[in-house]
């Protein structure tokens, strides 16, 4: 599993020895780099912020972390830099990851970034054993089994459920949030605007599947995962 990750710290020299411990880190892709918290909370809630995990300072001008969580509807793992001991105890109040005191170390680092791994896989194989999902749209709590989604679609600050049975269901939420509620074995991004169930594929053309009448583009870099998930003659 290749995690995406974002760094948040207002301090050049701390965020350059991130940067580094990622690089030496095999499951973490740096994405995003931001040198303050209001770019950052500007980016983070965003439909299509396609982060996995945080490091996110708790002491920066203008807009601390604490107040970037506060800020955010949707949150990925976050794992809290600061520079006291003192300050995780917030951190674990406010329900962070896991939190590292500067200056970093990459064991403590690691042990960090491999709980917020830990985390996301746990979810995943837990919606392994749930045959359906609660979704919240039109101010209504819809109970649609995974067998009724033909495919997910990204719009604007919107994600739409194509349903078989009650058509589409708006929610505001992220691709990225909804990818980790679905259960892999049985759906697959395969674009950065869409997710498909992979029982209602009709046909598969070049570079696009088709479920019904909808065509829907594989993205080149999810062109491998998806084709690994289906059984090929």
């Amino acid at each position: 599993m290749e995690l995406n990750c974002m760094i948040v710290d207002d301090e050049p020299l701390s965020r350059e020895l991130l940067k580094h411990f990622i690089q030496k880190t095999d499951f973490l892709t740096l994405t995003n780099e931001c040198e303050n918290g209001i770019k950052a909370a500007n980016f983070l809630q965003k439909k299509d912020s396609e982060v996995d995990i945080v490091y996110l300072d708790e002491e920066m001008p203008e807009m601390t972390g604490m107040e970037i969580l506060n800020a955010l509807e949707y949150r990925p793992e976050i794992i809290m830099t600061t520079s006291s001991q003192e300050k995780a105890v917030e951190a674990f109040e406010a329900k962070v990851t896991d939190y590292i005191v500067k200056p970093y170390d990459y064991s403590r680092f690691l042990k960090a970034s491999i709980r917020a791994k830990d985390n996301i896989e746990l979810l995943q194989k837990r919606n392994e054993r749930f045959n359906d999902v609660f979704i919240k749209s039109n101010n209504k709590i819809h109970r649609i089994p995974f067998s009724d989604i033909k495919y997910v679609e990204a719009l604007a600050d919107y994600v739409i459920f194509n349903t078989v049975s009650k058509g589409k269901l708006i929610v505001h939420y992220t691709m990225k949030g909804i990818e980790k509620r679905l259960p892999s074995s049985q759906f697959s991004r395969v674009h950065r605007s869409f997710i498909v169930n992979i029982n209602q594929i009709d046909v598969l053309e070049d570079i696009t599947v088709v479920i019904e009448d909808k065509i829907i583009p594989i993205g080149a870099s999810y062109k491998e995962s998806f084709f690994q998930k289906l059984n090929f003659l």
